[in-house]
């Protein structure tokens, strides 16, 4: 059997008193819609790296036209491709600059501001809820926290 006393979340996932179920549903929704940003941070990241790699591909077929005796072919795309803006005035390491300049670090930090402000700093109190209601205590694999097996005293 579990020990009861260690079978339970962490006070970091615990939530203060005081704190009410709308306040960890909105906290909660406020977290999600971070978690959705940062994915989409990270297609940003993928289109940067897959851009810029496509680009040394480029570099690459330049020079097999030249070896293949196309060398107009290949003054064309050096020429319009190779190294061009993917918009206007902007390389894609520029737009991943301005997206965290201008979005992401600040929904950063208004969540981090209002999860101090609103629940003491704790994180994840609605997925920690979540748990609590969902797992079989006792199980392996359905204790509160990590190391804490049941049976361990």
């Amino acid at each position: 059997m579990s020990d009861e006393r260690t079978d339970r979340p962490d006070t970091a996932h615990t939530r203060p008193e005081g704190v009410g179920d709308e306040t960890v549903r909105a906290l909660g929704a406020l977290s999600e819609a971070l978690e959705t940003t940062e994915r989409a941070r990270g297609a940003l990241y993928t289109f940067h790296q897959l851009t810029g790699g496509a680009d040394f591909q480029l570099g690459d077929a330049v020079r097999l036209l030249r070896e293949a005796g196309h060398d107009r072919a290949a003054e064309l795309v050096e020429r319009e491709i190779v190294g061009r803006n993917v918009i206007p005035g902007h390389w894609t390491f520029q737009i991943v600059e301005e997206y965290d300049r201008t979005y992401y670090r600040p929904f950063a930090e208004i969540e981090r501001r209002l999860t101090e402000e609103l629940a003491a700093g704790r994180t994840h109190l609605y997925e920690a809820e979540l748990k609590e209601t969902r797992r079989t205590r006792g199980r392996p694999d359905h204790t509160a926290r990590p190391g804490v097996r049941p049976g361990n005293r």
